[in-house]
């Protein structure tokens, strides 16, 4: 089950529609698996500010989360758009970023991505050193509930926010959350899975599978 992003220029009551037409009915997303659910509105109004407040920094503080750290490529085959690490720490421009690499695009109140979050850490405590994670909190109302919610399930990795969906109609385009996308170490971004996953094992088999290797 995924949770579905409104687009911008959705009037809230076509949203609420939706809701309704939408909650518990699941179709086929494109290439990758998983359902489609609800539709979920996303953020006006989270700022860099909001995605790092005193409170979000002392707790990621005493959290075991790692680093915002830059990469070394010129175009590693993201988008070129910087980003506020959430809870505070350095920006980063994604395109520094090399493949293979997966990218989870999640948000705080969405039930299939805190339920997704163990297995996505389980794969990258096991294969972070040959296809490092980093989750992205996309259009989110609540970051800080974002930041908790990872902390409180053992995440680690990296963790960036795109509070004002500046990623929106590109490679990582959220039409839902969770959305999952894999970097190739050629520079290819492409769909690893729309919808939660549940084991490192399940993260495992799409990424040797999209990208072509062997972990």
């Amino acid at each position: 089950m995924v949770r579905v992003l409104g687009s911008r220029a959705r009037a809230a009551t076509t949203v609420a529609l939706l809701v309704v037409a939408l909650a518990g009915c699941g179709s086929a997303p494109p290439d990758g698996g998983g359902q489609a659910g609800a539709p979920l509105t996303e953020s006006s109004s989270s700022t860099a500010e909001s995605v790092a407040t005193p409170e979000m920094v002392a707790a990621k503080k005493a959290s075991k989360v790692e680093d915002c750290r830059p990469g070394s490529a010129s175009d590693g085959g993201l988008p070129a758009v910087e980003l506020p690490c959430l809870g505070g720490g350095e920006s980063v421009d994604l395109s520094s970023f090399e493949g293979p690499m997966v990218i989870n695009l999640f948000q705080g109140f969405c039930a299939p991505c805190k339920e997704e979050m163990p297995a996505l850490q389980d794969f990258y405590e096991t294969y972070g050193d040959e296809v490092p994670v980093i989750g992205i909190d996309v259009m989110d109302t609540v970051p800080g509930v974002a930041l908790e919610e990872a902390i409180s399930r053992g995440v680690t990795f990296p963790m960036y926010a795109d509070p004002e969906g500046e990623l929106q109609g590109g490679s990582l385009t959220a039409r839902a959350v969770p959305t999952t996308y894999v970097l190739s170490s050629s520079g290819d971004v492409e769909l690893l899975q729309m919808g939660g996953m549940t084991s490192a094992n399940e993260v495992k088999d799409l990424v040797e599978k999209k990208l072509g290797i062997t972990l």
